[in-house]
């Protein structure tokens, strides 16, 4: 699965930070015969309406620098492109909406880095197929497919009355490189929130027994 623009199988070149996380998923078993054509679609950009915010999101944080450039020379053209970009946010959250198989879902509780990904399934997956997971970041409803190996599927035979009693964990190995940049931006900044939030419980724990 090399391209230029997905990285290669089981990437080692960089470690990641994991989250406790909610996200949006739909995912499906993809067989060997499916899976050139659809890792060329991938590459190509070729993707759904599911994709669109993800490319939305790239680009955005690809001018980040020129913008603040421009509105220190030009105010008024840097809050028309930001406009511009708004309403572009607009329209790539109504594509996404027509993708009812994800954004009709309720969120579900999943692991996350920018390299692999641990959820609980309602099946069991043999280790070493490939999945295609569509996933949907909250609360920004950036949308990104996903090819990715089970490196390793266990039953909990605690929780058999449960619909989701198998956990599956994965690795990315076909994703785009803004996609991956996307997802280390989400989990840095869910990492930043945590912490706030821990600082705070903290701070007001203190208050209490003084």
């Amino acid at each position: 699965m090399n391209d230029e623009n997905i990285l290669p199988e089981h990437d080692e070149r960089r470690s990641y930070f994991r989250i406790n996380d909610r996200v949006k998923l739909n995912y499906r078993l993809v067989s060997e015969e499916e899976l050139p054509a659809l890792i060329e679609r991938l590459k190509t950009g070729a993707g759904s309406n599911f994709t669109v915010m993800s490319s939305f999101t790239s680009m955005s944080q690809q001018m980040v620098v020129q913008l603040r450039r421009i509105e220190g020379a030009t105010p008024d053209v840097a809050a028309c492109i930001k406009i511009l970009d708004r309403k572009l946010n607009i329209l790539g959250r109504a594509f996404l909406l027509q993708e009812e198989d994800v954004s009709n879902q309720t969120s579900k509780a999943v692991n996350i880095s920018a390299g692999g990904m641990a959820f609980n399934a309602s099946e069991s997956c043999k280790k070493g197929a490939v999945l295609e997971l569509k996933l949907l970041l909250l609360p920004d409803m950036t949308g990104m497919m996903i090819y990715a190996d089970v490196i390793e599927c266990t039953k909990n035979e605690e929780m058999d009355d449960v619909d989701e009693s198998y956990f599956v964990r994965v690795c990315f190995s076909g994703i785009r490189e803004p996609d991956r940049d996307i997802l280390i931006r989400h989990v840095l900044k869910r990492q930043g929130e945590w912490l706030r939030k821990r600082r705070k419980d903290n701070e007001n724990a203190n208050d209490e027994t003084e």
